[in-house]
């Protein structure tokens, strides 16, 4: 079985690429000997075959080099569930590319976050990880439901949200639980425009999730945490064979919380099963899927009195303690097919379906109220959303030589049909809440069902070809261009006065990228991109809008150690874009378009190993986004006059930010280690809503990490948040709707491996 399990280990197919280093590198002669050796001496593919990544892009480590224009199968290391890699950067290939691209020749730049980061600053969920990638700032979350963030100052729309992606496929699309952080490997922030591989996204960047993948060596997991607010957690991890061809893995959590928050606590399980079946020795079958369940009060927060935003207590809540949880569903289920079709292209077909679900009664201060007094009116709204989300892939990948040069060669094609329904009742006036200074006092005024004020839905299908080529020029210099087509059709119901409004638009969207190759360590690069994305919803008038499109210059400088195992990156960048929608209608019926915006900045990304006993991250990130072009409807809601949004920075996007993590770790005896880390985080003043009418503090908070690993079974953890206990707003959406920061939180963690 020892043996089996050696020979498994070399379960991962990878394209090798085919570069030579300016001061070592054979001759043709030697390369073509040395190429046909590994052709005849390499290992059975069935054995290289298994590891393929679960619809993943094409992207995985980089074996050494050897320049030859045969796709050569490299061994992989198998990583135990609960045993990250000892490392904060990974300088292999990413979904930038699709492709194995080492990150030092991509010309973009691209921040990513592995197991081992995660693990030790705790990351639990998708918010946790935001403070350690530049340019990265935190939006409105939705009382709470989902994950919302802006890359470079641009999010997406209320309805979306930000480009995410789950194993390379959309995963964003309708309103999804905050991701769980249990079954995830490693985070990509693929800064500047995918549009050119992965269709609608925002210009500022997109976040690729890469979840576990089975392994053929069994290895089991079990963790338990403790902490503040009566916070409760225990997940599992489990992998291994299930035959010589088949293999699972499997991740499962549950978690009950209670908040610093009055009446606000939190239920949640996950569920990830997932399988790796090798159906011959050049066919790969691989499934992934996922259940998220919470339960919780919606909880948009506190309110702000004056304008002031630490007018009222951080703990008081702003909504009924007697309407309960809102309940979130998603079930996810990825199929991807990969067959190597020669030594030098493979194709891979990929299957995604994704439903969600979101349902509950809650209330909240009604938006765009200026608070004065020492009161304030709720209003009750109960929420029913469903949403589909179909997506087929195909794409092919290959290496050629063509005029002297090297090629990786991609080509594709994606579909999706997506379906979206909304519907909200509400009641005005439902309850008043006195007393917010101090301890509230909850009077209710009206009971009811209210009226309905959005029954929709919108139906959007969408077909896209795409290619990519990445050239070698010469040894130094690197061309990258890609293109990609798309055209969807989007067709929005009103339910309520049955009026229906249909739209066909199309979208070019191409990407060109230039990298030179300064010598081993530093390169140099430049990249310029289009984007587009559909905007939701309908306007005033009940049309629908057309879609956003971005612009992207950007330039920079990399980094890569000798040994691999620290890398940064500095980028300049300024993106233009156009049909921005920004704010609502108090009743969130419909939005108003701003027109442009634009967004420059410099960001610098350092990580990795910096001596065998210490491992850093730092960030730093400027970023001037602001609205270049008003094209008229935004309303201060407060005064119901007319804004001119022109020159009004971007909401919740920080002009500087910064960020600093460092772990040191020692080993002891009996193969045991300490480790003991901690770091700052910086948030800059930030507007507070998108009329600029009030603003966000800056904030710095501190984290401390350590952990003890007593032997190879056992590992305890404490991590200790906003040591501190600084007070501060994470983000907000309006004066009535403020986001405050958790204060100090102490966890303590147990794990066993067996």
């Amino acid at each position: 079985m020892a043996a089996e399990n050696r020979r498994l280990c070399r379960f991962e197919c990878r394209f090798q690429h085919d570069r030579e280093d300016e001061n070592d590198y054979h001759s043709r002669s030697d390369r073509q000997t040395h190429s046909n050796a590994m052709r005849k001496n390499r290992t059975n593919p069935l054995t290289l075959l298994l590891g393929f990544a679960l619809a993943a892009p094409i992207s995985t480590a980089r074996a050494q080099q050897e320049p030859t224009n045969a796709i050569i199968l490299a061994p992989m290391e198998v990583i135990e569930p609960g045993a990250a890699k000892e490392a904060y950067y990974e300088g292999e290939g990413s979904g930038a590319t699709r492709t194995d691209t080492p990150q030092r020749e991509v010309p973009q730049s691209v921040r990513v976050l592995p197991q081992q980061m995660l693990a030790d600053v705790g990351a639990m969920r998708l918010d946790d990880s935001l403070d350690y990638a530049s340019g990265v700032s935190r939006q409105n979350d939705f009382g709470g439901a989902w994950d919302n963030l802006a890359i470079r100052g641009f999010t997406g729309h209320e309805d979306a949200g930000l480009g995410l992606l789950r194993n390379g496929f959309p995963s964003n699309r309708g309103f999804n639980a905050p991701r769980d952080m249990a079954n995830v490997e490693r985070i990509e922030f693929l800064k500047g425009p995918s549009a050119a591989l992965y269709g609608n996204s925002e210009p500022g960047g997109t976040v690729n999730i890469v979840t576990k993948k089975p392994q053929f060596k069994a290895a089991h997991t079990v963790d338990a945490f403790a902490g503040s607010n009566d916070f409760y957690r225990a997940a599992l991890d489990t992998t291994g064979p299930l035959g010589e061809r088949l293999a699972y893995r499997l991740n499962v959590a549950v978690e009950d919380k209670d908040s610093f928050r009055d009446y606000v606590d939190s239920k949640r399980q996950l569920v990830a099963p997932a399988l790796t079946w090798v159906l011959s020795d050049r066919t790969v079958l691989s499934y992934d899927g996922e259940y998220l369940r919470r339960e919780a009060p919606f909880d948009h927060g506190i309110v702000a009195v004056n304008g002031k935003v630490d007018a009222v207590p951080r703990e008081n809540y702003f909504g009924d303690p007697n309407d309960g949880d809102t309940e979130q569903e998603n079930h996810t289920h990825q199929l991807t097919l990969e067959h190597e079709l020669s030594e030098r292209w493979r194709g891979r077909l990929g299957l995604a379906h994704k439903r969600s679900t979101l349902e509950g009664t809650a209330s909240d201060v009604k938006p765009f109220v200026d608070v004065t007094g020492d009161s304030v009116t709720l209003r009750r709204r109960y929420r029913d959303f469903d949403s589909d989300d179909l997506t087929v892939q195909g794409e092919l990948q290959g290496r050629l030589e063509l005029g002297g040069m090297r090629h990786t060669v991609l080509i594709g094609a994606e579909a999706y049909r997506y379906r979206l329904d909304m519907f909200i009742r509400q009641l005005n006036n439902s309850m008043r809440i006195d007393n917010i200074r101090g301890k509230p006092v909850y009077t209710t005024l009206a009971s009811g069902v209210g009226a309905v004020v959005r029954d929709r839905r919108e139906e959007q299908d969408n077909v896209a070809v795409f290619a990519q080529d990445e050239v070698g020029l010469t040894e130094r210099w690197k061309l990258l261009a890609g293109l990609r087509y798309d055209r969807y059709e989007q067709e929005i119901g009103n339910r309520l006065n049955g009026s229906t409004v249909e739209q066909e638009q199309s979208a070019v969207s191409p990407r060109a990228g230039l990298t030179y190759l300064i010598d081993r360590q530093w390169s140099w690069y430049a990249t310029a991109g289009k984007s587009f994305r559909p905007n939701s919803g309908v306007d005033a008038n009940g049309n629908a809008f057309d879609p956003e499109e971005g612009r992207t210059l950007e330039t920079g400088l990399k980094f890569e150690s000798a040994d691999k195992r620290l890398g940064a990156t500095l980028a300049v960048f300024q993106i233009d874009k156009e049909n921005v929608l920004t704010g609502s209608d108090p009743n969130g019926v419909y939005s108003i378009a701003a027109g442009k915006a634009r967004s420059r900045g410099v960001e610098l990304d350092l990580a990795g190993q910096l001596t065998p006993e210490l491992r850093v991250s730092a960030s730093y990130a400027y970023v001037d986004a602001e609205v270049t072009k008003d094209e008229g409807g935004a309303v201060d809601w407060w005064t119901g006059q007319v804004v001119n949004l022109e020159g009004k920075p971007l909401s919740n996007v920080p002009r500087h930010s910064a960020s600093l993590f460092a772990m040191w770790e020692a080993p002891l005896a009996d193969g045991g280690a300490w480790g003991l880390g901690g770091g700052a985080t910086y948030v800059g003043k930030r507007s507070g809503n998108y009329i600029d009418s009030f603003s966000l503090p800056s904030y710095t908070t501190v984290q401390l990490s350590s952990y003890w690993r007593i032997d190879r079974h056992w590992r305890l953890s404490l991590n200790v948040r906003n040591l501190f206990d600084r007070e501060y707003i994470a983000n907000s959406y309006d004066r009535s709707w403020l986001r405050p920061g958790e204060p100090r939180t102490v966890t303590l963690g147990a794990q066993y491996k067996f």
